[in-house]
C-alpha cells in the first residue's frame, strides 16, 4: 500500500483582540496569525474497502474522539456534498501538535486534507467554496487553508493573506492544560475598540516587534481565572534572556515567548524543562 506523507502545520495567534459579542453567541476578533515549523504527519492512502480508516499516534493522541475528530468530518462532509463518491481511505496521523492547546492542530488537520483531496481528487474546488466548506468544520480551518502570515480582520471574519515572512525565533510551552474555548469566551469581560482602517502591521523586523509587544490577547485574563498556571507560564517565560514578550496563543493552554535569536530560546527551554519537567516545550521558527 502506497501512503502519501503530507505536513499538517501549526498556527500561533501573535495577537487576539476580542472586539464584541454577536448576536448568534459568537465573537468578532482581530488576529494576527503565523505558521511555525511543528506539524502534525498525515500519512494518506486511498483503499479498496468500504469505508475509511483513520487513526492517530505520538504523545497527543489522547483524548481525540474515535468517532468525531476533524479527520472524520471532513471525509463525511466531502461525501454529504457527493464530492468523495466510493472512495475511501486510510489516513493516520502522528500528532506533535497539543491537542486542546490553542496551537489549532485539529484545524490544521481538517485544512490540510481538504486541500490534498481538493488537488489530488481534482475536485476543482474554488477558493471561495473552499472556504465554505471549512467552515462547516470550524472557525479556524479556513485560516490553515494557506500557510502564510494572516491578519483575521473581525470585520465579517475577513481573513487577509500578508506576503511578508515575519521570521520569528517562537518558544512554545504547553503546560498539559486543556482549556475549554467556550468557558473562556463566556468568562471574557475585556473587548478591544479597534479602528480597522488604522490597524497597520509594520513589515520593518524591528518595527514588528515593536508593534507586537504593545498587543496582546484578550482571552488571556479569563484564561487565567480560569487556570492560575498559565500565569506562572507566562511570567516565567518573559523572565528568560532575550524573551521580546510572552503570552497565551488562541485560548490557550500553551504560552508562547518570542525571542531575540534561536539560542536564547533554546536556552529558556531548557530553563523550563528543569523547573517545569512535566510540561512540554518546543523551539520553532515563523515560515
Amino acid at each position: 500500500m502506497k501512503y502519501l506523507k503530507i505536513k499538517s502545520y501549526c498556527k500561533i495567534n501573535l495577537s487576539l483582540r476580542v472586539i464584541k459579542k454577536l448576536k448568534n453567541g459568537y465573537h468578532n476578533i482581530v488576529s494576527l496569525i503565523t505558521f511555525c515549523n511543528l506539524y502534525d504527519l498525515i500519512s494518506i492512502s486511498q483503499i479498496k474497502k468500504l469505508s475509511d480508516e483513520v487513526s492517530f499516534s505520538g504523545e497527543f493522541k489522547k483524548n481525540i474522539s474515535k468517532k468525531n475528530n476533524t479527520v472524520i468530518q471532513v471525509l463525511n462532509l466531502l461525501r454529504e456534498k457527493k464530492f468523495l463518491k466510493n472512495k475511501y481511505f486510510k489516513i493516520h496521523v502522528q500528532k506533535n501538535i497539543p491537542h486542546g492547546s490553542g496551537l489549532g492542530g485539529g484545524s490544521s488537520n481538517a485544512a490540510t486534507l481538504l486541500n490534498y483531496f481538493n488537488s489530488k481528487m481534482k475536485l476543482n474546488l474554488s477558493t471561495k467554496k473552499l472556504n465554505k466548506l471549512a467552515r462547516y468544520i470550524g472557525f479556524d480551518v479556513p485560516i490553515s487553508l494557506v500557510r502564510r502570515n494572516t491578519f483575521l480582520t473581525g470585520k465579517g471574519n475577513k481573513i487577509i493573506r500578508l506576503n511578508k515572512k515575519f521570521k520569528l525565533n517562537l518558544l512554545i510551552v504547553y503546560p498539559r492544560l486543556i482549556c475549554s474555548t467556550k468557558k473562556i469566551y463566556k468568562k471574557n469581560k475585556k473587548f478591544s475598540l479597534l479602528n480597522f482602517k488604522s490597524y497597520y502591521i509594520p513589515q520593518n523586523a524591528k518595527k514588528l516587534i515593536i508593534f507586537l509587544k504593545k498587543q496582546n490577547n484578550d482571552l488571556e485574563k479569563a484564561a487565567i481565572t480560569l487556570y492560575p498556571n498559565i500565569q506562572k507560564v507566562i511570567s516565567f517565560i518573559g523572565s528568560q534572556k532575550g524573551c521580546y514578550f510572552s503570552r497565551i496563543t488562541g485560548s490557550g493552554s500553551a504560552c508562547i515567548g518570542i525571542f531575540s535569536n534561536t539560542k536564547n530560546a533554546i536556552n529558556a527551554s531548557k530553563m523550563i524543562k528543569k523547573i517545569y519537567p512535566r510540561y512540554w516545550c518546543a523551539v520553532s521558527k515563523s515560515i
